[in-house]
């Protein structure tokens, strides 16, 4: 699945993107739009059918995780997110909320609940001398994927590179969503550990999450077909 990131600064643009598409799509909504348009932005965003990932990465003690993740989840979200930094019983609040919220409502379907492992932009040197953790990248991002999974959590985000070893350790149906993705065309940015659309499906990515190669395009609706068609190996 291709989640498109709609890193615009207010719905307007967003609107704009989203008519290009005769059906709905998978897209993300980030900080940037969520606290410069709010709840209303979502609202909107699924009053179209589409499906939304609100990536806001929750992180704070776990009371105050539980009851923002309540908000969240009556949102009608499709997937929620927070730091697996925050621990197992941060985590296991946060999924707490939305299953709270989802009984409420009786919803047949909850939203998903992942963790953030490390940052796309995080490389090796910036973890070990900027952050303090000592080892390899992919050490960590497992080790936040084990805690998840311990705290019940339906997944991780995490680059394309650890996806296949989570997958190994905490299973095959332990969700993986992956910024990072670059057509081969295209600028790495700010990301530091990218892969292209074909070689995530390879390394066993359930969602690769894309913006700036499909948003900035000349045609988007084409960079996303494209980059889909590529995914799926269609």
């Amino acid at each position: 699945m291709v989640i498109v990131a709609l890193d615009f600064e207010n719905y307007q643009k967003v609107e704009e993107f989203l008519n290009l598409f005769e059906t709905p799509i998978y897209v993300k909504v980030g900080m940037e739009l969520f606290y410069q348009e709010g709840i209303e932005a979502i609202k909107a965003i699924k009053a179209k059918g589409h499906k939304v990932f609100l990536d806001l990465k929750l992180h704070d003690i776990p009371n105050t995780v539980y009851h923002a993740s309540k908000c969240l989840a009556n949102l009608d979200v499709d997937i929620i997110n927070c730091h697996a930094a925050g621990g197992i019983q941060m985590m296991k609040a946060c999924l707490e909320g939305v299953m709270e919220v989802s009984a409420q409502k009786n919803l047949a379907k909850r939203p998903l609940v992942i963790a953030v492992t490390q940052l796309t932009s995080t490389s090796k040197q910036m973890m070990n001398q900027e952050l303090g953790i000592n080892g390899e990248v992919v050490d960590t991002v497992v080790q936040y994927a084990q805690n998840a999974k311990i705290a019940g959590l339906d997944g991780v985000v995490c680059s394309p590179l650890e996806a296949q070893k989570v997958k190994e350790v905490c299973g095959q149906d332990f969700i993986t969503v992956t910024p990072g993705i670059r057509p081969t065309s295209t600028q790495a940015n700010d990301q530091v550990r990218i892969t292209t659309p074909q070689m995530a499906k390879k390394m066993g990515c359930d969602f690769i999450v894309v913006g700036r190669p499909i948003t900035k395009a000349q045609n988007p609706k084409e960079a996303y077909m494209n980059i889909k068609k590529e995914f799926l190996g269609e």
